[in-house]
C-alpha cells in the first residue's frame, strides 16, 4: 500500500451493505494500492420503518449516500443497483459495475417445502409488489405479508413460526459472512419463470465527475463489461415503461457471446395477470475497412423489438436502445394498465 491518504467509501450501515462494500473495497485495494476505509452513512431507508411503497421505495436508500459524496465527506459510494433510480444526478457516475453475483430470488422456508407446494394461507413475506405478484402466480393460495428490516430479521421470522417463507435475493445471502440461512432451507426460483428486478445482484460504484483520474482508471478496472451490457438494458426497460421502481415489473438480460438476451414481464398485483416479452438481439463488431478497425453496432435479428440498427453505436449504448424498445412493445401490448402512475 502506498503513504497517500486512504479512499473513503461510503455505504449504509447495514450488514448486507457493509459486506458488499467491504468486498469492494478489498478490489479496489488491490487494483489503487491505497488503503480503503468504510464511511458508514444512514439512509432514510434504514430509519423509516413504512412499507417501500408509500415512502417512495427506489432512492431512498440512495438520496443520503449521494448526499454525503456531494459534501465531500466520502470518495465513492457502492449501491445494490437495484436500488438506484434510473436517472444519475447532474455530477455524480456509475464508475464500476462489478461482475454481476447470482440475479435470482429465494423462497426461505423452515424445512424446504416448495413455493408452489406450501398448503392455503401460508404466509410469505416480502413488500415488493413485483415479488407479491409473482408469488400469487406461482401459488395463488397463499397470502403475503408486507415485510422490512435486515436479512437476518426476515429470516428469524421464518425461523420462529411468525412467517412461512420470504423471498430475497440470492445475492444477498451469498455476499454475507459466515451461514446466514443456518437450519432454513432456500429454494432457487428460476429466471425463465421468476425474472427478477432491474439490476438484481449487481452493485454500481458512484463516484462524481470531477473525480481524479487515478480513482477513475482504478474504477474502470473493476468494471465489467458483460454485467454493465446487462443491467444497462434492464434499466432501460424500467426508464421506457416510466412507471417508478415499485412497478411489479421484471427484466433481466444476459450478454452470451455476441447475443443480448432480454425478457421482461409487467404483473397484474393480484390477479396473476402478466405481459410479457423475451427477445434476442445480437451485438457484434462492424468491420470498417477503411480505418481497419471494429466498432459494436445493433443487427437486429428478425425478432421484430424495432430497436433501431445504429453502425458505429457502442454497445452500452445498443443496450439502452434495445431495453427502450423491449419497453415500448410491453406498453403497446397493453402493460400501462397494469402500472402504477408515479
Amino acid at each position: 500500500m502506498t503513504d497517500a491518504a486512504p479512499l473513503r467509501l461510503g455505504t449504509r450501515r447495514s450488514a448486507l451493505a457493509q459486506a458488499q462494500s467491504g468486498q469492494v473495497a478489498k478490489a479496489l485495494e488491490k487494483v489503487s494500492g491505497r488503503r480503503v476505509e468504510l464511511v458508514p452513512i444512514t439512509s432514510e431507508g434504514d430509519t423509516n420503518r413504512a412499507s417501500l411503497s408509500e415512502i417512495g421505495g427506489q432512492g431512498v436508500f440512495a438520496t443520503a449516500l449521494r448526499d454525503a459524496l456531494r459534501r465531500g465527506e466520502c470518495d465513492l459510494l457502492v449501491h445494490s443497483l437495484k436500488d438506484l433510480p434510473t436517472t444519475v444526478p447532474e455530477g455524480l457516475v456509475i464508475a464500476a459495475t462489478p461482475a454481476r453475483a447470482d440475479s435470482r430470488d429465494v423462497a426461505v422456508t423452515r424445512d424446504g417445502t416448495a413455493l408452489h407446494e406450501l398448503k392455503s394461507g401460508s404466509a410469505i413475506g416480502t413488500g415488493s409488489p413485483r415479488r407479491i405478484a409473482q408469488v400469487h402466480v406461482r401459488n395463488p393460495r397463499l397470502r403475503t405479508v408486507d415485510l422490512r428490516g435486515n436479512v437476518d430479521s426476515r429470516l428469524q421470522r421464518v425461523a420462529t413460526g411468525e412467517l412461512d417463507a420470504v423471498i430475497l435475493a440470492a445475492a444477498g445471502l451469498s455476499r454475507l459472512d459466515g451461514d446466514p440461512l443456518g437450519e432454513l432451507k432456500a429454494e432457487s426460483l428460476g429466471l425463465a419463470e421468476w425474472p427478477t428486478a432491474p439490476g438484481q445482484g449487481a452493485l454500481a460504484v458512484e463516484t462524481t465527475t470531477d473525480a481524479p483520474d487515478d480513482l477513475m482508471a482504478a474504477l474502470a478496472a473493476l468494471d465489467d463489461e458483460a454485467t454493465r451490457i446487462a443491467v444497462t438494458a434492464e434499466r432501460a426497460v424500467l426508464a421506457g415503461l416510466d412507471s417508478g421502481c415499485q412497478a411489479p415489473m421484471a427484466a433481466h438480460a444476459v450478454l452470451e457471446g455476441g447475443d443480448l438476451r432480454v425478457r421482461a414481464v409487467v404483473y397484474a398485483p393480484q390477479d396473476g395477470w402478466r405481459i410479457g416479452i423475451d427477445v434476442t438481439e445480437t451485438l457484434r463488431p462492424a468491420h470498417v475497412e477503411a480505418e481497419a478497425s471494429a466498432e459494436e453496432y445493433i443487427h437486429a435479428n428478425g425478432s421484430g423489438n424495432g430497436a433501431d440498427s445504429a453502425d458505429g453505436a457502442d454497445p452500452i449504448a445498443a443496450a439502452r436502445e434495445i431495453g427502450l424498445s423491449v419497453a415500448h412493445r410491453l406498453l403497446e401490448r397493453g402493460a400501462a394498465d397494469l402500472l402504477p402512475r408515479p
